[in-house]
């Protein structure tokens, strides 16, 4: 299981996208713009964190083998990820805010390492710990974004 907290990743992400984007001037257009994409992006994290709580299980994403119980509704509906969606989406935010396209870079590097580190060990656990009705789950959910079909 990967031992650093994905928040770090997002902390190391938002100090990149300052230094790439040094004197830079945020526009009106583009903090109000920034300020609805954080807006949205808290919401569906705190979404799936009520979603969590609701359900009387942990959300700690560096053990995800104390997890009681397998979460498919709320956000959980569109997306099995939805905390890591909204974490990339406070990175788009800051990188709308910051500007230019090289803002965005560290948003691809979040979703890379993400997708690469620490999902795949969290979808372990969860298949060791719920079996058919994770792999159930996991058959009809993306990983990232996306609808029912």
């Amino acid at each position: 299981m990967p031992k650093v907290p994905p928040p770090v990743y997002v902390v190391v992400g938002l100090v990149a996208q300052h230094l790439l984007s040094r004197g830079r001037r945020p526009t009106v257009v583009r903090s109000v713009g920034a300020g609805l994409v954080a807006a949205g992006s808290v919401y569906l994290a705190g979404s799936a964190a009520r979603a969590f709580k609701h359900k009387d299980t942990t959300f700690n994403p560096l053990e995800p083998e104390r997890a009681t119980a397998v979460v498919t509704d709320g956000p959980f509906r569109y997306t099995r990820n939805p905390m890591y969606v909204g974490m990339a989406g406070l990175l788009a935010a800051h990188a709308v805010y910051r500007g230019g396209l090289v803002s965005f870079v560290p948003v691809a590097a979040f979703v890379a390492v993400i997708d690469r580190t620490q999902i795949p060990a969290e979808e372990r656990a969860l298949a060791m710990g719920f079996g058919e009705a994770y792999e159930a789950y996991r058959g009809v959910t993306p990983r990232w974004v996306g609808l029912r079909g």
